[in-house]
């Protein structure tokens, strides 16, 4: 499991590696420059706080780094066991028979394995971006992190699969007994209004790569 300060080490180790400072690394990817401050890694009420996957993703871009790299470097702050292979295929597979049960899980022979940051949920699962309907969010080529595990909120990112057999990622803008409301991440593609019945599962993104 990912620790805390193993993947504030790694930013630190980052940064380091192509001659920054935290400040200047988040300088660089165009975000605040005390993003990555020290001072920011604790709330003042004492509770950890994580760099967001939007955060680390502009790092890596801006550093051309690659998401291994990143991962190598929270293994070297101790957590040796802080990678794990997860299993994956291409975004267009995923409405087709035979890759998931009836609850969302992962199932059947045709996945492929990536290496990605440990996450607790056993049954997380990772889907290869195609396209760019999911822009400017998720791009071609990128890899996002499916916890079916872990608990959704309004504003998380999800995939949803219908009962018709439709694959989407979207963002869940309100969940009620009845209908499920799902905001496009990509603003020339409509946002969607479904019944809960047309729902067969939903699964929160814990993670990209980009």
């Amino acid at each position: 499991m990912l620790k805390h300060a193993e993947v504030w080490r790694a930013i630190d180790r980052l940064a380091d590696k192509y001659g920054l400072s935290p400040s200047g690394l988040a300088r660089k990817a165009g975000l605040d420059p005390t993003t990555f401050n020290k001072s920011k890694r604790i709330t003042k009420e004492g509770k950890q706080r994580w760099p967001s996957t939007e955060s680390l993703a502009k790092v890596l871009a801006a550093t051309g780094a690659s998401l291994n790299e990143f991962v190598d470097l929270v293994a070297e702050g101790g957590g040796g066991g802080a990678t794990r292979r997860v299993p994956v295929i291409g975004y267009a597979q995923a409405g087709a028979e035979g890759y998931f049960d009836d609850a969302g899980y992962p199932t059947g022979s045709g996945w492929d394995e990536v290496v990605l940051p440990r996450i607790e949920d056993p049954h997380a699962y990772a889907l290869e971006i195609s396209g760019d309907s999911m822009e400017p969010v998720y791009r071609d080529g990128d890899v996002v992190v499916v916890s079916p595990d872990t608990g959704i909120r309004r504003g998380d990112r999800v995939i949803v699969k219908t009962t018709r057999g439709e694959v989407m990622a979207k963002q869940l803008a309100r969940r009620s007994a009845r209908k499920v409301e799902l905001t496009s991440l990509n603003s020339s593609h409509p946002d969607r209004i479904l019944d809960t019945e047309e729902v067969q599962w939903m699964a929160r993104i814990v993670w990209a790569s980009q």
